[in-house]
């Protein structure tokens, strides 16, 4: 019988520790569907971005300083071409959730966990396990599912927005691999340039006329929408990327995204919970292959 040292004892207390924080990103992760959805409008989606991340940009500034003014010049170029495929993803997401459920984004933006492995072996030209590949066939029937409502009918503008964040995450994270500029930087560094770039991509978007100001926005904003961007920001983005940052020095990166992989699960509970949204028979048949399908592709993967 193997002796037990002090630290193996220790272990799965250390292991609550850790895991504790990170379910709470998933969780508020699958929250923001909702919370988004329930201040942001056809007009006011480029306003609520430049709040959003404006908010929390000067703290990332500061808490980073130092190593920000050590980047590269190559490492700014690359962080900033990362940050406008970011704006791009937040652009589609948030347009995506305004014409769509809380429920549908959160399950179908879950799809990057299937398109990410694929696009990563066409890249290398190798062939996907047929484990992944009948996790991703999954997955798809459970989005066209989950899409139809009552019946077979077209996707609504707001499912293919997601769709399309979903793939735009997918080249986002090959992106990050594929830099080399960038792989060595520093990650608070890294995620305070890519912020800063998405804000001033929204920030040229509110002064072309695109929609509301934010000032007029924030004009119009009583408490429950000051709440909700609040959460969207505080919560949803400085806490959650703090959280990151530390588990994964804490635990390994595989098991901080499992852990995050719960997001869409949230995301199903708090809008059916909180939001009063209904799938019907047919959609709670395709939400669970989803939720099934990119669990078992990520594990196969």
């Amino acid at each position: 019988m193997s002796t037990l040292t002090a630290p193996a004892l220790r272990t799965p207390r250390r292991a609550w520790l850790t895991d504790l924080p990170v379910l709470l990103v998933a969780v508020v992760w699958g929250a923001s569907y909702l919370a988004a959805k329930g201040i942001t409008t056809t007009h006011t989606v480029i306003a609520v971005l430049v709040l959003r991340f404006g908010l929390v940009l000067p703290v990332l500034v500061l808490a980073g300083w130092r190593r920000l003014r050590a980047l590269r010049a190559a490492q700014w170029q690359g962080a900033g071409v990362l940050g406008l495929i970011l704006g791009g993803i937040f652009l589609l997401e948030t347009y995506g959730v305004v014409h769509t459920s809380a429920t549908n984004a959160g399950l179908i933006i879950s799809l990057t966990m299937i398109f990410t492995p694929l696009a990563e072996a066409a890249l290398l030209r190798r062939a996907p396990s047929r484990a992944f590949l009948a996790a991703a066939g999954l997955s798809v029937l459970g989005v066209v599912l989950l899409t139809q409502g009552g019946g077979f009918t077209a996707p609504s503008l707001g499912d293919l927005l997601i769709l399309l964040a979903a793939l735009a995450r997918t080249v986002h994270v090959l992106a990050m691999s594929r830099i080399r500029a960038v792989q060595d930087a520093d990650s608070l560094s890294l995620t305070t340039v890519q912020l800063g770039t998405a804000v001033l991509l929204f920030a040229l978007l509110a002064a072309a006329g695109t929609g509301d100001s934010p000032w007029s926005a924030a004009a119009d904003f009583g408490p429950r929408e000051w709440a909700g961007l609040v959460f969207l920001s505080v919560f949803c983005t400085l806490f959650a990327f703090f959280v990151q940052m530390w588990a994964v020095r804490e635990t390994s990166p595989s098991r901080v995204s499992l852990l995050l992989g719960t997001e869409p699960l949230w995301a199903a509970a708090v809008g059916i919970a909180l939001g009063g949204e209904r799938l019907g028979a047919l959609g709670l048949v395709g939400a669970a292959l989803v939720l099934a399908g990119t669990a078992w592709g990520r594990r196969a993967a």
